[in-house]
């Protein structure tokens, strides 16, 4: 037996069906052994592409997503999509050929040093050293994925280790030789005194990241909101406190005095827990898996007597712990009331925002028409990108569930994130939704989900520019200083028509409801390209209602 038919046969055996990949040289043997094993392998058109399938396949189905990519360029193509699985905290495995062991600091074809590139933007990278060892890498990758925080794990794999012979007499060995880490939740002392922090706060907040949004987190987080009182807020998006989906939020963060981060970062998206944004009387309680999340909150707090409790533990069975001992007391609902009321708060003016004949799309109108449509499903994925649309996209469109570019804000995702939604979620609504600079990076997986028949909508917003550096310029220097941000007003509805999709463009709004209704009785990957106004991305204030005007229309 091979190293390859160890990979193949391990990843099997861990309920692994579905690999996502791009062929090179370096991973024919592992290619070869997919096929005995009946592992599917779902090829893509670029190699990040298929980091991002694993990455959302892993949000949805809380089991890791695994990709599988070539050497050298092949591999360092997917260095930015675990960037963005890592800040998502997404569970995956990379798996990368490479240059021979045996070759190593020889001047191997494409030899690079992949698992220290790796490590920088992953959870854990290394290099297989043998082929008998092949077993415990993967299990031990897909652990480390899963565990703790989750996030994306790398192994390197050297065509020779995975060319290389087994000695089959110590198979059956092999599960034994790996222990898988348990979860770790804190103890009834640790919980009890956070219970006592929360009743003894006037306004508490529990604040959960990107972890705590799957699965069955937000119905655990729920459970002990009920129990405490404090309000649970969910934060995901790289806009943190100003995120336009969590409405007026950053008005009740100025006001609370106990801050309990659950599985969330104190860091850039909570202003590192700075004033004015976090009140400098409020005090800061912690439970996470990682250490290092622990000392980074204490230096960005810098004063210890603002942290009540930092307790190292796994989020989900720590919350079932302690809403467990809740006394059963009935908790007043008054501030949490406040706080939901502030993050479900839209300024009313967005519902008359509606565009004259003949003028491009509003960016609150286009939204209004992806939910609509959305809503028509009893089981809907929203998918969606970063830029100025985005934003407007996730404040105004809900869905049972919804796979955003996270923390990282970076773009290029959601055609990848999309088709992964389908596969995850077969019988969905899936609509994905970005903007025409995004469309640009792989708008060619189209022809990916056209060959394994993954149906999804998704739809472009077409302002012909890179409107979220457009707007910047044109606040912090002015309309005679505008470069580098205009894009050309180009058809993709065209470009997946002709991949074998559903293209259509829609001009208005009431286009775009129609549009969407036909794609998606196609039945095909389809691509609704929406004339869109260049608006700037939502503010939402309370008190502050002025109507959201466009800073320029679509020519």
């Amino acid at each position: 037996m091979r190293g390859a038919d160890a990979v193949a046969r391990t990843l099997r055996s861990e309920g692994v069906e579905r690999v996502f990949t791009l062929s090179g040289n370096q991973i024919m043997p592992v290619f070869d052994a997919c096929l005995d094993a009946e592992v599917e392998l779902l090829h893509v058109r670029q190699e990040a592409a298929a980091v991002h399938m694993a990455d959302a396949w892993g949000r949805l189905t809380g089991r890791p997503g695994v990709a599988l990519v070539t050497a050298g360029p092949g591999f360092a193509n997917t260095l930015s999509a675990l960037y963005t699985a890592t800040m998502s905290e997404s569970p995956l495995a990379l798996l990368s050929g490479r240059a021979p062991l045996a070759h190593a600091d020889r001047g191997a074809f494409q030899e690079m040093p992949q698992a220290e590139m790796a490590g920088y933007v992953s959870k854990a990278s290394w290099t297989a050293q043998s082929a008998d060892g092949l077993h415990n890498d993967i299990r031990r990758a897909l652990d480390i994925a899963g565990s703790g925080r989750p996030g994306p794990v790398h192994i390197a794999l050297p065509f020779d280790v995975i060319d290389g012979k087994i000695d089959t007499s110590h198979e059956g060995d092999a599960a034994t030789r790996f222990e898988r880490r348990a979860a770790r939740s804190m103890t009834d002392v640790d919980a009890m005194g956070v219970l006592a922090a929360i009743r003894g706060a006037s306004a508490p907040l529990v604040l959960a990241g990107s972890m705590m949004t799957r699965g069955d987190a937000p119905a655990a987080l729920a459970d002990l909101s009920a129990v405490t009182g404090a309000p649970v807020v969910q934060m995901e998006s790289p806009r943190g406190t100003n995120d336009p989906a969590l409405g007026a939020f950053a008005e009740v963060l100025s006001q609370a005095d106990l801050v309990v981060l659950i599985g969330k970062k104190l860091d850039f998206t909570l202003k590192m827990g700075a004033e004015p944004d976090v009140a400098g009387h409020c005090r800061f309680i912690q439970v996470d898996p990682d250490p290092s999340v622990i000392e980074l909150t204490r230096r960005n707090v810098g004063d210890p007597s603002r942290i009540a409790a930092a307790v190292q533990a796994d989020p989900l069975p720590s919350i079932r712990r302690m809403t467990r001992l809740a006394d059963g007391r009935n908790p007043s609902r008054v501030w949490a009331e406040e706080v939901e009321d502030a993050v479900r708060y839209r300024p009313p003016s967005w519902r008359s925002v509606k565009a004259a004949g003949g003028e491009p799309v509003r960016s609150v109108e286009a939204a209004e028409a992806v939910c609509g449509y959305l809503a028509g499903a009893s089981d809907s994925v929203f998918v969606c990108d970063g830029g100025e649309w985005g934003q407007w996209a996730q404040a105004g469109i809900t869905a049972s569930e919804r796979v955003i570019n996270g923390p990282a804000g970076a773009i290029g995702a959601s055609i990848p994130f999309a088709l992964a939604a389908r596969l995850a979620r077969p019988g969905a609504r899936v609509v994905t939704v970005l903007g025409d600079g995004t469309a640009g990076f792989h708008i060619m997986e189209y022809d990916t989900a056209v060959r394994y028949g993954l149906s999804f909508v998704g739809v472009v917003g077409n302002d012909a520019a890179w409107n979220a550096e457009y707007q910047i310029q044109l606040r912090e220097y002015g309309p005679e200083r505008l470069v580098g941000c205009e894009l050309l007003p180009s058809r993709y509805d065209r470009v997946v028509d002709a991949l074998g999709g559903y293209g259509e463009h829609a001009a208005s709004a009431d286009a775009l409801r129609a549009g969407l209704e036909r794609a998606g009785a196609s039945g095909l990957p389809a691509l609704l390209d929406v004339r869109l106004a260049r608006d700037p991305v939502p503010v939402v204030r309370r008190g502050d209602d002025a109507p959201q005007t466009s800073s320029a229309t679509l020519h």
